[in-house]
């Protein structure tokens, strides 16, 4: 029975550790950010362009036009496009958030101290926020 059920503990210990490293705005862009994409996939996105290709008639009874005629009059379908580009700007923050579970582990592992303050950004999670940031930034533009 315990199988069928997520352990919601470890994204809470997660994204609790990531706190630390964030400020309140930044805390609360972030999910209203990620809230509305959500928001804008789930209800526009599936409602709007559900079957794409079920209304599509091809103006000849040849085998294959129908799908070869909608690959070319649509080679990108709206709805992959929304879900890659939602995946593509929150796999940066998922990373930060992936470093600072990792040094919280290795600080409990080793029962001490490793890292001079909870709440600064410095050495290896400095180069992975740096790098989280260029990359959400290209996959915005």
């Amino acid at each position: 029975e315990s199988q069928g059920k997520m352990n919601w503990g470890f994204l809470e210990n997660v994204l609790s550790g990531v706190n630390k490293y964030s400020t309140v705005i930044g805390r609360i862009w972030l999910s209203v950010v990620f809230l509305f994409r959500i928001l804008v996939y789930v209800a526009a996105a599936e409602q709007v362009w559900k079957d794409e290709q079920k209304d599509f008639v091809c103006n000849t009874q040849q085998p294959g036009c129908e799908n070869a005629c909608f690959d070319h009059f649509f080679p990108i379908s709206q709805v992959r496009l929304w879900a890659l580009q939602l995946i593509m700007v929150s796999t940066p923050s998922l990373l930060v958030a992936l470093h600072v579970a990792y040094r919280e582990h290795r600080e409990a592992k080793h029962k001490r101290k490793l890292y001079q303050d909870k709440g600064s950004i410095d050495g290896g999670l400095f180069c992975t926020y740096t790098i989280s940031l260029v990359f959400k930034i290209s996959f915005e533009v």
